[in-house]
């Protein structure tokens, strides 16, 4: 069975669809997703969908791209992630492709994360987008890999990578990796070992190939994982059981599924 370690199923794409992506989930042997939050207006609406179904567990934070809405403070943080369905603290990070100016705030609130993960003994998922040096400085500044996580979507060089790697994260491929000219995430693909990686949509967005193009869905991680263990010359049975050893030994979920 395979784990979609990254989506939203929250978001309105998908709304009164539970029932319908649950089922294509189980025919395509996807057994549990993590929903990423994104702000903490809309996270009742993550817990209520783990709180009806066994197989979903949450993240709890403010996506870097998010200009309104609650600003977190680290007390916030822990006190949603004590719920028992929340496995994570993200998905933080930076991105400087989307904002431009002074993006100091964004940064503070990066650091507001990685010390409520290290505070609460949760994992980061990050986010990072054209600002991978400035990711790396601010994990290494605050200890973060005492706390762990993983790269989530990852587009970045096999240099970063290798940094991730030894500052003790996991790196997640998404469905960018099946696109004809993902060269580089295809190298990466192949070098991350087969105990760091894991598998996602980011669903509702980047639905792998061959349904580019069209809305994604958790089913469909199964495509991500074909390519992935394509590339690193395994089959599909050893890649979905090393990257759900991996989410379950990263995430602590197995108590919940």
């Amino acid at each position: 069975m395979l784990v979609d370690s990254h989506c939203h199923l929250d978001f309105a794409d998908f709304a009164g669809r539970e029932g319908e992506l649950l089922a294509a989930m189980k025919a395509n042997d996807v057994g549990w997703a993590l929903i990423a939050g994104v702000t903490l207006e809309r996270f009742p609406d993550v817990l209520a969908l783990t709180e009806r179904f066994p197989n979903l567990f949450a993240a709890v934070g403010v996506h870097p791209d998010t200009q309104e809405g609650e600003e977190p403070d680290q007390e916030r943080l822990i006190s949603l992630a004590n719920h028992p369905k929340v496995v994570a603290i993200g998905e933080t990070g930076l991105d400087y492709y989307r904002l431009e100016g002074d993006l100091e705030w964004q940064r503070e609130r990066f650091r507001t994360h990685i010390r409520a993960a290290r505070r609460t003994n949760k994992p980061l998922i990050i986010h990072t987008r054209e600002a991978a040096a400035d990711t790396l400085r601010i994990l290494e500044e605050e200890g973060a890999g005492e706390a762990g996580g993983v790269f989530h979507c990852f587009t970045e060089t096999l240099a970063v990578a290798e940094a991730a790697l030894r500052l003790g994260f996991h790196i997640s491929f998404s469905g960018i990796v099946t696109f004809k000219n993902a060269l580089q995430i295809k190298e990466v693909a192949s070098f991350v070992p087969l105990d760091r990686i894991l598998v996602e949509t980011d669903a509702p967005y980047l639905a792998p190939v061959p349904h580019r193009g069209k809305l994604n869905h958790p089913a469909l991680v199964r495509h991500v994982a074909e390519e992935v263990a394509r590339l690193k010359g395994i089959d599909i049975e050893a890649l979905a059981q090393a990257t759900t050893t991996n989410f379950f030994r990263l995430f602590g979920a197995a108590s919940h599924a």
